[in-house]
């Protein structure tokens, strides 16, 4: 597979939303199919002109695949650039590349070596469209200390007693990581207005990719990963990358998938559904599975072309 240039030398970068099947939902993702030849400097660049969240650079694998038992030309490496930093991982701009891929070369199971590890993606039609579902890097909970938690609040300008106790602050990777935050409404969740600065500085020293703020709808309280206590809407500033929020962030959705069932808030086998962008207006649908034979966790997804 060979990515074309244009006149000034620069590859064909092509625009994906993903977790949504409408160009206008969604979170829009960058995305190079051929960056052979692109040092950091010149992808930084690119994902700067572009201006998304994030822009995806793949490169074939040079032996043909990806892993023992993948297909010959469906293995790449896959770096992820937002417009100020390289991230470990990025869950919405990985479906917006298997979803082109699977446009280009057919549906079916692909490889992506990125620099948290090993994701695999399978790509499904149906629907009236294709979809990607990746399975993450093993995730991992770590706490949060009382000051660092403190400086986050005020950054958001959130108060202690906007949280919801049942689900406690708690650092959470799935291949970057995510401080999970709980707000225990809706109203708080959507009137989103924080110190960009401050919550950076905050979010640099601990080494985060984004908040994951959350509510859940209607907890059914009973720990099944039955009902309504499934169903989660979710913001996600992600100011260390150059963007105020992200519209839909996979990475996170991961993260928190093995937030809930490491601290015993879901029990696995389970499917979460995430609202995520509503009130950017710019909607999107994340699924989030949970197996019990498996730490990993799977997030599914739509992805669409953009113009």
């Amino acid at each position: 597979m060979t990515t074309t240039e244009t006149g000034s030398g620069t590859p064909d970068v092509l625009r994906y939303t993903a977790f949504s099947s409408d160009p206008d939902g969604g979170n829009p993702a960058g995305v190079v199919l051929d960056a052979s030849g692109l040092d950091e400097a010149r992808m930084l660049a690119i994902a700067a002109e572009v201006g998304y969240s994030e822009t995806a650079f793949l490169t074939p694998s040079p032996d043909g695949d990806g892993a023992p038992g993948t297909a010959p030309g469906r293995g790449f490496t896959v770096r992820y650039f937002s417009p100020a930093a390289e991230v470990p991982f990025c869950g919405h701009a990985t479906v917006a590349a298997a979803v082109a891929l699977a446009e280009r070369i057919g549906p079916g199971e692909l490889v992506f070596a990125t620099p948290a590890g090993t994701v695999p993606v399978t790509v499904t039609t149906g629907g009236g469209g294709l979809r990607a579902t990746l399975t993450s890097v093993e995730p991992y909970v770590a706490g949060i200390g009382e000051d660092d938690l403190a400086e986050a609040l005020a950054a958001l300008g959130w108060q202690p007693g906007e949280l919801d106790p049942s689900l406690p602050a708690r650092i959470a990777y799935a291949g970057a990581r995510h401080l999970v935050l709980a707000a225990a409404t809706r109203e708080r969740l959507a009137a989103l207005d924080y110190d960009f600065e401050r919550l950076r500085a905050l979010m640099l020293r601990l080494d985060l990719t984004t908040l994951q703020l959350v509510w859940r709808e209607g907890d059914s309280g009973d720990g099944t990963g039955t009902g309504p206590g499934t169903v989660f809407h979710v913001r996600d500033p992600f100011p260390v990358g150059g963007v105020v929020e992200d519209p839909a962030t996979g990475a996170a959705a991961a993260a928190l998938g093995g937030y809930l069932r490491a601290l015993g808030l879901i029990t696995a086998p389970a499917v979460l559904t995430l609202h995520q962008g509503h009130d950017m207006g710019r909607p999107g649908l994340l699924e989030v599975g949970l197996r019990e034979d498996d730490p990993r966790v799977r997030v599914s997804g739509a992805a669409a072309r953009i113009g």
